[in-house]
């Protein structure tokens, strides 16, 4: 199963990049190939939720349940789409400059997936990476928009 990690020092806050993350109604706005998002329930911890995705004439949509723990954590549990499989964890957490007081946060993003069609799975994961790189590169993008701009020092593990 291909997976992904990503561990991320934001000069944004915990809770900012939670709030960023949580709002799966927005991602029509800044996130590549997300065409559409339908949020079918919200009781302000469990999320159920349609997300459109698209490239050229192709078109999937992937219903999950999205868990958040408030500035904390978020877990994306796949129901329904084209995949077999996908794990989806985002991890919060504040980070501070000795000398200067809060200075961001750090974030630790991991995902796996796998296909039901085993030619797919082969075909993504020569193009995963990259693409995931661009989804994060939206991200951090999308807060700089909302908070302010500001470098990030990402790092990360593939």
């Amino acid at each position: 199963m291909p997976a992904i990690h990503e561990l991320s020092r934001l000069p944004w806050s915990a809770e900012q990049m939670f709030d960023l993350v949580a709002d799966v109604a927005r991602y029509p706005e800044f996130l590549p190939w997300v065409v559409a998002t339908r949020v079918q329930s919200d009781d302000g911890t469990t999320m159920v939720a349609d997300m459109l995705v698209g490239f050229k004439a192709l078109r999937e949509k992937f219903t999950s349940r999205v868990v958040r723990r408030r500035a904390a954590t978020i877990e994306v549990h796949y129901i329904d789409g084209p995949l077999r499989d996908l794990k989806n964890q985002w991890a919060f957490r504040a980070v501070a400059d000795e000398e200067a007081g809060p200075a961001g946060c750090e974030i630790d993003f991991r995902v796996e997936f796998s296909f039901r069609n085993p030619l797919f799975e082969a075909l993504a994961g020569r193009y995963v990476d990259k693409a995931f790189r661009k989804m994060v590169a939206a991200f951090e993008a999308r807060a700089a928009a909302l908070y302010g701009s500001s470098m990030s020092s990402a790092t990360s593990t593939a």
